[in-house]
């Protein structure tokens, strides 16, 4: 099993650039971040994980400059959008974007996808909640067509584009892996549908079997292999129990999260994280 680690990258906690640094020093196969543009002042739409929603939600450093920095200051560990919300970018730059931080970093992103959760947040960027999914569905397939086509054209209900000329291509062939941040049975028909792994968002870990029980299901239904939908795990407290259920259903990656602080404490948490390395590796 796989392990990686999650922060907010803020305007005040450790740099990117040196956080990356510090979890490729200890092990660490990934590295991520989340990305929110803004967080709009009316708060209408609820923080789906409890009623306070912290500041790091709208002190986020930009998602692909997040990235580039950590691929900039590292040589191996892979970077991850942990997650992108595709619904808030113009498909024709973030195409260029992904395909370049691919390139400059060899090949090393992961291709974290969400629908999101704040009405209000994607409503500014010209996105309807009850529309996300076919709006992200088809930003996806138009990027896919751009990372694989030299004159690549799309025509959607939302994305529409004749032939056109975009480098570089990413890296990865066909393209970096795309992992979609979901939980719904109707979240894992997209997952099998269009994506390369799973990140079950917001699943408890008892929980976590029996929905990847159905996710198999559904890949066999339409002729895809197990293997070929990962599993990330995000949340990971470091617990041996916890890791140990994790590695016996078949996760192939548990993600820690840590807290967008200074080096004083972050380092400490990525040391006691990275003592479950040798364990499980």
């Amino acid at each position: 099993m796989k392990f990686g680690v999650l922060m907010f990258a803020t305007d005040y906690a450790i740099a990117p650039g040196d956080f990356a640094r510090a979890c490729e020093d200890r092990g660490f196969e990934s590295v991520w971040f989340p990305e929110h543009t803004h967080i709009p002042a009316s708060r209408r739409s609820p923080w789906p994980l409890g009623p306070d929603l912290p500041k790091d939600y709208w002190h986020t450093h930009d998602l692909f400059v997040s990235l580039t920095a950590a691929a900039a200051t590292t040589s191996t560990i892979k970077i991850g959008s942990g997650i992108c919300l595709v619904i808030e970018h113009d498909p024709i730059v973030m195409a260029k974007q992904v395909a370049s931080v691919d390139q400059l970093s060899n090949g090393r992103l992961l291709f974290g996808i969400g629908g999101g959760w704040n009405a209000e947040e994607m409503e500014n960027h010209g996105t309807s909640f009850q529309r996300r999914w076919k709006v992200l569905r088809e930003r996806i397939e138009a990027m896919k067509a751009i990372w694989g086509s030299d004159a690549a054209e799309y025509h959607g209900e939302f994305v529409n584009f004749d032939p056109m000329w975009s480098y570089p291509k990413p890296w990865q062939k066909p393209h970096p892996p795309v992992l979609l941040g979901t939980l719904s049975t109707q979240g894992l028909q997209r997952v099998v549908r269009y994506c390369d792994g799973w990140i079950p968002a917001g699943i408890q870990l008892k929980d976590l079997g029996p929905a990847m029980k159905t996710l198999h299901s559904l890949a066999a239904q339409a002729g895809r292999k197990a293997s070929e939908i990962p599993v990330s795990f995000f949340g990971a407290t470091g617990e041996d129990a916890e890791l140990r259920q994790c590695q016996e259903l078949g996760v192939e990656r548990a993600v820690f999260i840590v807290p967008s602080e200074g080096k004083d404490k972050v380092l400490p948490l990525l040391d006691k994280y990275a003592a479950a390395v040798p364990k499980f590796a």
